[in-house]
């Protein structure tokens, strides 16, 4: 049994582009009789709940929302979540409820975007009615994107105009460690195929930093603010967010100017290694290194990407030799053929992007410069977590 009053809550979605409100999601509330609101989640997440109860739910929740969206300004969009089980249930053709209420409402279609929610259903019947979806106007959202292998397949089939990233992965990818990897990775995937990034679930700065480091469009969470009953000014949050936004680009400014010093001691670093090198002295007379604390391994290659001599490591306040690398060749490697397209005709040092070692399963960046007539290319391997 459904025990309380149906109504709409909104959460915002912020454009971190300018900090205002751009839409909101429609979540389910039930008003208790003491006024307190609960969310209808449980519900839809108990097997025991009536289909019938839920799906009469379900289009209470809507028709409040989509009544009380005629308050939210003319450029806002509604966010409204779909069921694919639901939709696998319509007959071939069937007029669709969700376009129906939007139609008794009197709401443009162009405002609405509609967000699949679950990975299950008819893929061949979702596709037909995103398509009638979009027909009408509306736009496709795809939610907990992330979450399973099979999304994958959904993107490509229904090419949503926007993806929500897993609140749980996004939230794991914030914190660093590989998961942070696999999130950037889909949001460069999202770039690629033309669809807006939107990071839920951001309840924390560091959070907030990662989203926009992964490119998001929007961000929506209760950093910001909970789903609530009224509808914010598109403007609440537009100097709160102005700030974080500012101390963001700060700490990447501070960031650049670690690596810049990082450079200057790299240029140096180099400058010894090579004359090192050209002296084919042995490895006693290597320098010691405590001032360059980042530094990993140096070794050395031909241009065509094959190592010459072995890694030559710092431990335990020691110069080592490890040799299982000599002969490999490494021009497959992102970074080799960036410095060898970047480094070859100015003989300039350069530095490639970070990137886990597949070896020590550390993240690295590698710097690289040529020398001796450009026959030989000196590479040293940064540890990316020491800057």
């Amino acid at each position: 049994m459904i025990d309380g009053q149906p109504l709409a809550c909104f959460q915002p979605f912020i454009d971190t582009a300018t900090g205002r409100i751009a839409g909101v999601e429609a979540l389910g509330r039930l008003r208790q009789d003491n006024g307190q609101l609960a969310s209808v989640g449980p519900l839809f997440a108990d097997p025991r709940t009536p289909t019938s109860a839920l799906r009469r739910l379900d289009r209470l929740v809507r028709d409040d929302a989509l009544r009380r969206f005629h308050e939210a300004p003319a450029d806002w969009f509604l966010s409204l979540n779909i069921s694919p089980r639901w939709i696998s249930r319509l007959r071939p053709g069937q007029p669709l409820p969700s376009l129906k209420q939007l139609q008794q409402n009197e709401v443009d279609p162009r405002r609405i975007v509609f967000e699949i929610t679950e990975l299950g259903g008819n893929s061949q019947r979702l596709t037909e009615v995103v398509a009638r979806y979009r027909q009408a106007g509306a736009r496709i959202a795809i939610d907990d994107f992330g979450a399973g292998y099979s999304q994958l397949d959904r993107v490509l089939a229904l090419q949503p105009d926007i993806l929500k990233l897993d609140m749980r992965l996004f939230q794991a990818a914030a914190r660093g460690g590989p998961s942070s990897d696999v999130v950037k990775a889909l949001a460069q995937m999202a770039e690629k195929t033309g669809c807006w990034i939107i990071a839920e679930g951001v309840e924390t700065e560091a959070e907030l930093d990662f989203a926009l480091e992964c490119g998001s469009r929007y961000v929506q969470g209760f950093l910001f603010a909970r789903a609530e009953e009224r509808l914010f000014t598109s403007d609440t949050f537009v100097h709160p967010f102005a700030k974080l936004r500012e101390r963001y680009v700060r700490h990447k400014l501070d960031e650049r100017n670690r690596l810049m010093r990082m450079r200057l001691q790299l240029a140096e670093l180099m400058n010894l290694l090579q004359a090192w090198a050209q002296a084919q002295a042995p490895i006693s007379q290597l320098p010691r290194i405590e001032v360059f604390p980042w530094l990993l391994r140096f070794y050395q290659c031909d241009r065509h990407g094959t190592q010459l001599t072995p890694n030559v490591e710092w431990r335990d306040n020691n110069w080592h030799a490890d040799s299982r690398y000599v002969g490999h060749n490494w021009s497959w490697r992102p970074y080799f053929y960036h410095l060898l397209a970047e480094g070859w005709e100015e003989r300039r040092l350069t530095l490639s992007n970070t990137y886990r070692d597949a070896t020590s399963n550390q993240y690295c960046l590698t710097a690289g410069q040529f020398f001796d007539n450009g026959q030989r290319l000196l590479l040293i391997d940064i540890d990316a977590a020491g800057l």
